[in-house]
């Protein structure tokens, strides 16, 4: 599925005086509704900008599948306005996985309204120690929604790591604690270039075995 974290959510001028919303947990049985606006806000951005967003790769039924898939190992959150008879008005959705937002999408029809950043603020308190998700190099609009909101760009992409094989960015929000987060990131990349540095080292043996490896020996 798509690891685009959101369609267009912002910029936010903020809610409607007159809506009451909040956000609650996401359950199974919200799921179709949020499949549905998930494809609706996907489509709605790249009819708007086309040069942006990628189209959807995935039918409604595949959309359900994936999010119930997800349920077990996920946080999921939703926006609402409630309604007095039961049948809630869905706004949009976040869907948390340890360190990474995988996704953040709002209903067209409430997108510029607050709902985005409303989310998005959920998350933050959610993930206080921070957390990075991934973004399409050329969603402008997300982009500059997610650095108003105080995220950073970390990592750019060839789009290798998508379905939709589009050049995408890591972003990230540092958390209460900027200095760790970064520290951290650190730490992984070192051990990845040790883990790398092995590998390279066992290979160059290897080939020094070889008859003539001493002569072809990688310098």
């Amino acid at each position: 599925m798509p690891t685009e974290p959101a369609s267009d959510p912002g910029p936010d001028p903020g809610p409607d005086p007159g809506e009451q919303r909040r956000v609650r947990p996401g359950t199974a049985e919200d799921v179709p509704t949020l499949a549905r606006l998930h494809l609706a806000a996907r489509e709605s951005a790249a009819a708007s900008q086309p040069q942006a967003m990628p189209p959807t790769l995935h039918s409604e039924s595949e959309t359900v599948q994936w999010l119930m898939g997800n349920l077990p190992r996920t946080e999921l959150w939703v926006a609402e306005i409630p309604d007095e008879g039961g049948d809630d008005d869905l706004l949009g959705y976040a869907e948390l996985e340890d360190g990474w937002l995988n996704a953040l999408y709002v209903d067209p029809a409430h997108q510029r309204g607050g709902v985005g950043t409303m989310l998005l603020d959920l998350v933050k308190a959610r993930r206080p120690q921070g957390f990075a998700l991934w973004v399409f190099e050329t969603n402008r609009p997300a982009r500059d929604f997610y650095a108003a909101s105080g995220l950073v760009e970390l990592d750019h992409t060839d789009g290798s790591g998508n379905e939709e094989q589009a050049p995408d960015l890591r972003m990230a929000w540092l958390g209460l604690d900027p200095l760790g987060y970064l520290t951290g990131e650190l730490a992984v990349v070192d051990r990845t270039l040790r883990e790398l540095h092995e590998r390279r080292q066992a290979l160059l043996s290897r080939l020094a075995n070889l008859p003539g490896g001493a002569s072809t020996r990688t310098r």
